[in-house]
């Protein structure tokens, strides 16, 4: 399997065509520590080749018909979907989560890319009253141009389509560099892609050096767009970078997401919803539940519901049926966790299931739950990326919602009530760009998936993701 993986997915794709590099990167299974492929090692030069070709591509794909650029996503969607088992595979291979996410990961995927199919023919423009009966003013919307996608680690195959597909259905051409940890199922998607027979120089990808290839594109006039999805002390520095161009930004950065469960709650489905989104892909989710706050009256009972649903859960190499949890991305991450529960352990956090690394091989750390934590220790304020749920009990509203906005970051919040004028009067009070209510799911292909303060800007999802990648015109015109 290494060996077809080596050969098969080493080169990037720049004008329609496979580009191989003298220097390589390998590429480890996080759950085994062993090599699984290679990839290019690119820097300065592949990202400058790759922008090249779509500033050539431009003219041409900015002009063709919604109908035309919906033709291509919608084969690659069915191409995706043909072969997800496939990729599936791979995907779980190199980033470590279970075959079973990782299908649903790209299932998500293809539902992108055929949200965006549609909207490729729904790029409306307007015509406003004028104030002078011989004036008319329309407005176009156009595309912004050569767009650079920088993907991340965690969602490596749904984050390629959400960014692509969008930018591809407005018209822009593309430049994208996935994660040096998983990049080989982005070569994959490409290949998937090319094999719609788009045209050359739409969509290229290179693989290595982030911070060679990020400057470069950074410093090219050419690249008028740029959209990524990381960490928000990364984020922070393309957009200092980024003011020298005035670059257009779309920015998806950390969280720290609050589920709050008051006392009316039904605790089984919070329970559930919980769990589902605290240990999907071993916690490293953006939008995943940071810090648990439950009611005084309900902290016990929610704890033991959650504490049962977490100890049941089964942790081990993503390939092995009916594994739930895979490891953490690197021991990197692993350490940090470490250091974050023995912190939280130290200031008096009951650990009440996992709270220990586990096997010989792999960066696995065992699904946790801290009780007794407060507002002094180091993960209420950081963003954990871990299987790791912390639990703080609150008494009032007032309270709660004055603690969860203390973070700098504004991504995601959940509550659990069955108070609707609550629902409304909390939801409405929390500054966070996504709330969810009795319930944890939220990306969506129609919905609009981002945040505010330090957790970014723009989003991802809807007819507001295609916008990101399209400028508005104004034209008024005088008739005879």
């Amino acid at each position: 399997m290494k060996s077809e993986i080596q050969s098969r997915w080493n080169y990037c794709w720049i004008d329609g065509r496979k580009v191989e590099w003298a220097e390589s990167v390998e590429v480890t299974n996080p759950a085994t520590g062993e090599e699984i492929g290679y990839i290019p090692n690119g820097g300065e030069e592949l990202a400058i080749k790759a922008v090249d070709a779509a500033h050539q591509a431009f003219p041409a794909w900015s002009k063709q018909p919604g109908p035309e650029r919906s033709r291509y996503l919608k084969e690659w969607a069915r191409r995706i979907q043909a072969k997800s088992t496939e990729l599936a595979q791979l995907l779980s291979q190199e980033q470590g989560k279970p075959v079973s996410e990782a299908e649903g990961e790209l299932r998500v995927a293809a539902e992108f890319v055929e949200w965006y199919a549609e909207e490729a023919k729904r790029i409306y423009g307007e015509v406003i009253p004028p104030s002078r009966s011989n004036h008319r003013i329309t407005v176009l919307r156009q595309p912004v141009g050569v767009a650079a996608l920088i993907t991340p680690w965690n969602y490596p195959a749904a984050m390629v389509t959400r960014k692509v597909a969008p930018a591809l259905a407005a018209g822009c051409t593309v430049v994208m560099k996935p994660p040096k940890e998983t990049p080989l199922i982005a070569v994959a998607l490409f290949e998937e892609l090319m094999a719609t027979g788009l045209p050359d120089g739409v969509a290229n990808l290179v693989t290595g050096k982030a911070s060679a290839i990020g400057q470069a594109w950074l410093t090219d006039s050419r690249v008028r767009k740029l959209s990524f999805t990381g960490s928000t002390e990364v984020g922070k520095m393309l957009m200092r970078q980024a003011a020298d161009q005035v670059k257009r930004l779309s920015l998806e950065l950390g969280g720290n997401a609050p589920a709050i469960v008051f006392s009316d709650a039904d605790l089984d489905k919070a329970a559930d919803a919980i769990v589902d989104n605290k240990f999907e892909n071993c916690g490293q989710m953006c939008n995943g539940i940071n810090l648990i706050y439950a009611h005084r009256e309900i902290a016990d009972a929610l704890t033991e519901r959650i504490t049962d649903r977490v100890r049941q859960l089964k942790v081990g190499e993503g390939s092995q049926p009916g594994m739930q949890v895979g490891p953490l991305i690197n021991e990197e991450a692993r350490h940090k966790v470490s250091s974050l529960i023995e912190d939280a352990r130290k200031k008096g956090a009951e650990i009440r299931v996992g709270g220990e690394e586990l096997f010989e091989k792999g960066s696995f750390y065992a699904p946790t739950v801290l009780s007794g934590v407060d507002d002094s220790m180091k993960l209420t304020q950081e963003e954990v990326f871990g299987p790791v749920a912390p639990i703080l009990a609150f008494d009032k509203e007032e309270e709660v919602i004055a603690r969860s906005n203390r973070t700098p970051y504004g991504l995601a919040a959940y509550l659990f009530t069955q108070d609707v004028s609550r629902i409304h009067r909390v939801s409405e009070a929390l500054e966070f760009g996504m709330v969810g209510v009795n319930g944890t799911s939220l990306s969506f292909p129609q919905a609009p998936f981002g945040g505010i303060k330090e957790s970014g800007m723009g989003r991802e999802g809807g007819h507001h993701g295609l916008k990101e990648f399209l400028e508005l015109k104004y034209i008024a015109t005088v008739l005879d």
